[in-house]
């Protein structure tokens, strides 16, 4: 008689299992053709849905509680060839709820008590810790939408900053988007040096001129007229059809006598660029070219923002202005 048989069978895969019986996992035992000799009480209480699965083939059991075809193929090939198996992650719903499972098996031998030799394994249930998981990746991409608007808000913000641009002189523009929110720039009476030109008989031109060779023309002298005044540092008011205004010494000045000398600098440039374009202006149908007429006073001016609670107009206001304009109006082009 071997000395297996003085002891009874159930009881040592009890003890022979880390406490099988009451082990908090879903533990099970079956023999070396996989067919389940014993599962402990949460086994059944986690998967009432299966009954009495004893001599059961335990991937049987697998399939019945709805486990991808692939991951029985696994635990079938991999304690076949491994002698054991562990899956990280086994989805089953149970009572309508999705519960996530880790299952661990492995071979078992024993010379001393051969009904022993079999198959070993657990699920061990994970729900909450995927649960809490899946909460997490919610958040992460919450956060991640969110940075993804956010970065979209900025693009469109960026894109609307640069066609505002056009509209505004880079010195107004910047010294718009530097205030702190909540501020806007006072009205200040500074000495200022402004400059006023006008393209002579431009109604005329533009009575003659099909629209299309308008815009050019006009586009062209303005783009020209706007890069000489902002490389010699003038603040460009505003473009009042063919007419420009500019002005030195606000929002930033190198002093009275050296913003003046700046505008001078710039009317000079003007005036020689004006010359050189004559002959693609002719080609683009102003056969006698453009002639252009510019007055330059320096005086105290007002200058800060202007307009209605709808519509602002960042700019200047006083005789000087008047002043140029007139000059303008009895110089010779």
């Amino acid at each position: 008689m071997k000395i297996e048989e003085f002891f009874n069978q159930h009881n040592i895969i009890d003890l022979s299992f880390f406490n099988f019986r009451n082990a908090i996992t879903a533990a099970y035992f079956a023999n070396d053709a996989l067919e389940v000799q014993k599962v402990n009480g949460n086994f059944e209480s986690f998967f009432p849905v299966l009954g009495n699965v004893t001599n059961v083939y335990f991937p049987h059991v697998l399939e019945q509680l709805g486990v991808p075809g692939g991951q029985i193929e696994e635990f079938i090939n991999d304690i076949s060839e491994k002698g054991s198996v562990l899956i990280p992650e086994v989805h089953i719903t149970v009572n309508g709820d999705e519960h996530v499972y880790s299952l661990l098996s492995t071979r078992t031998r024993d010379e001393a008590f051969s009904y022993l030799n079999g198959v070993q394994g657990q699920f061990v249930d994970r729900t909450a810790e995927w649960k809490l998981k899946k909460e997490r990746e919610a958040l992460l991409e919450e956060k991640l939408r969110d940075r993804e608007i956010i970065e979209e808000k900025s693009r469109q913000l960026e894109d609307l900053a640069t066609k505002l641009a056009k509209y505004l002189s880079p010195q107004i523009y910047q010294s718009i988007f530097s205030e702190a929110p909540g501020q806007s720039k006072a009205h200040a009476r500074k000495n200022l040096t402004v400059f006023f030109s006008d393209i002579v008989q431009f109604t005329d031109l533009s009575d003659t001129l099909e629209p299309e060779r308008l815009a050019v023309v006009i586009n062209s002298y303005l783009s020209e007229m706007a890069s000489i005044a902002l490389e010699c540092g003038g603040t460009i008011d505003k473009f009042i059809g063919d007419a420009v205004l500019i002005f030195f010494g606000d929002p930033d000045s190198d002093g009275e006598i050296e913003d003046a000398l700046k505008c001078l600098e710039m009317a000079i440039r003007m005036q020689l660029r004006i010359s050189e374009l004559q002959k693609y202006w002719q080609k683009q149908g102003v056969s006698r070219g453009l002639h252009v007429r510019m007055g330059i006073t320096t005086g105290y001016c007002t200058v800060g923002n202007f307009g209605s609670e709808q519509r602002l107009d960042y700019t200047v206001l006083g005789s000087p202005v008047n002043l140029a304009a007139r000059l303008q109006a009895m110089a010779e082009p």
